[in-house]
């Protein structure tokens, strides 16, 4: 019966897998785990559906594999779907499996693989197939925020599927082979008469630009588990842990003077700043989370002296900087996953406002604002802030400011800390002098180098203690290393409540 069960739906359907570029469910789980950690769970389980034509195909493990083992040494749980058996859709006995496994990694504290590779759910069953993935979305959203849920579209997602990756905390995509969404391109041409096909509806490329639905894209199958992998390296087990440390000494690579160099004269210059966030962190360490994705903002995970981070951080080279929907609502989602896992944050500002204009305004960026507000004001874990160059408005205070429960804030000397740019302020306060005066355009100027003096510098802020001190950038890097160190032990409790209203 082990062999049997090995092979699945049979060898000419697992040629006809590989034929597409895709691995079986097994080999899914081989590439994953530490070789020989694997250990499975309900091998043998076959469905109990009966009409159809089901009774004449029963067929070992049931379109799941599922089970437990080690990624680098620490446990997880697995669930891998198998095209090769009824084409992965889901049956009552499948997503019992899959339950099952959820059930332990929540008694466990570990992490939640799914691989999903499955045409949604199993129709000759009817409502108990339906019941199956209310199981499974019940159990991601009672184990979100205690356990790391990752899901990686191995191939199709369709219908009711895509919700369990939905509500999980990563989603994985593979190029060219897998795709996601609610209704497929002919029920799409039914109902709206579109032309689309798979790929464009919701292959990897729409859902990591336009849709922000996945997190990370891979060139292969091989790739997408390398990239889990590395993902898990910065996370913790479960919500009670502390993310992984390595070992670091001080070697003299806390000075970074290439930070020095990175700031075009220009103050409207733009200038790339992940160049900034690689000057600060450990070599290598940055892997950034929707990458294709509300690129005005950059997310993603690195270490600093060993310590995991979350960096949040604007982007001048796409709309200044300037948050919008997307950026917020991305900015928003990451702050919340590396609170809720005890990731310390580290948020690099450099936002001239919230991007103006009537698609914003009616798409909601006063409410999306706010869940990038309300996600930093709630979280808990060690915040720092380095504000490099602008900092205008309402976005200075949304992106982690002193007033909003930010640890510790710095500034580099070319920080501009104002509610508006100095020649936007200059025409407002200034107006009436300048329209009287005999050379409008040498008042102007000369207000804009007064206002510029007066408020667009990061000493005011100081002298109030929003920032707790002006550094050099090559200095950056020596001093986020003390200040994460002495927040290590921060304990900071919420008002005692059952949840709080985020303005979704």
């Amino acid at each position: 019966m082990n062999a049997e069960a090995l092979v699945g739906g049979g060898q000419a359907r697992i040629d006809k897998q590989h034929e597409k570029g895709k691995l079986t469910a097994r080999e899914r789980v081989d590439l994953l785990v530490d070789p020989g950690s694997f250990q499975e769970i309900g091998k043998f389980v076959v469905q109990r559906g009966k009409d159809f034509g089901l009774d004449k195909q029963r067929i070992l493990g049931d379109g799941v594999v599922t089970g437990y083992g080690t990624v680098d040494g620490r446990l997880v749980y697995v669930f891998s779907q198998d095209f090769t058996v009824y084409g992965g859709s889901l049956s009552e006995t499948m997503a019992e499996k899959i339950v099952k496994i959820m059930d332990m990694a929540m008694k466990n504290g570990a992490p939640i693989i799914g691989l999903n590779d499955s045409g949604g759910a199993r129709i000759q069953e009817g409502v108990v197939s339906l019941g199956g993935y209310a199981d499974i979305f019940y159990r991601n959203t009672r184990a979100s925020g205690v356990v790391p849920q990752i899901s990686a579209i191995m191939g199709p997602c369709a219908g009711g599927a895509v919700y369990s990756p939905a509500i999980t905390d990563f989603i994985f995509m593979v190029e060219k082979t897998s795709y996601m969404f609610v209704t497929g391109p002919n029920v799409v041409k039914t109902v709206t008469q579109e032309e689309v096909t798979a790929e464009e509806l919701g292959g990897a490329s729409a859902h990591s630009t336009k849709s922000g639905v996945t997190h990370f894209t891979s060139k292969n199958e091989a790739a997408c588990i390398l990239d889990i992998k590395r993902l898990l390296s910065y996370l913790p087990s479960n919500c009670e842990e502390e993310p992984p440390m390595l070992p670091y000494e001080i070697n003299g690579d806390e000075i970074r003077m290439e930070l020095d160099k990175i700031l075009p004269d220009n103050p409207n210059q733009p200038y790339d700043i992940k160049d900034v966030i690689n000057g600060i962190v450990d070599k290598g360490s940055f892997f950034e989370v929707h990458e294709n994705y509300a690129d005005n903002i950059v997310v993603g995970f690195s270490r600093i002296a060993g310590r995991p981070v979350g960096v949040v951080a604007n982007q001048p080279m796409s709309l200044a900087g300037c948050l919008d929907n997307e950026s917020s609502k991305k900015g928003a989602r990451f702050v919340r996953f590396c609170d809720a896992y005890n990731i310390p944050l580290l948020v690099l500002v450099d936002v001239p406002g919230f991007l103006p204009g009537t698609d914003q305004e009616w798409h909601g960026i006063i409410s999306n604002g706010a869940k990038l507000l309300y996600a930093f004001s709630e979280a808990t874990v060690p915040r720092i802030s380095v504000i490099t160059r602008k900092a205008y408005g309402g976005a200075y205070d949304v992106m982690n400011s002193k007033h909003i429960g930010s640890d510790m804030n710095f500034a580099w000397p070319t920080a501009e800390i104002a509610v508006m740019g100095a020649q936007g302020a200059s025409e407002i306060i200034f107006k009436k002098e300048i329209s009287k005066a005999e050379d409008p355009n040498q008042k102007l100027q000369e207000k804009i180098d007064e206002y510029t003096v007066k408020f667009a510098n990061p000493y005011k802020a100081a002298e109030r203690g929003f920032i707790d001190e002006v550094m050099l950038p090559h200095n950056t890097r020596a001093k986020l290393i003390r200040a994460f160190k002495m927040l290590e032990n921060k304990v900071d409790k919420m008002p005692r409540r059952k949840h709080g209203n985020i303005p979704l």
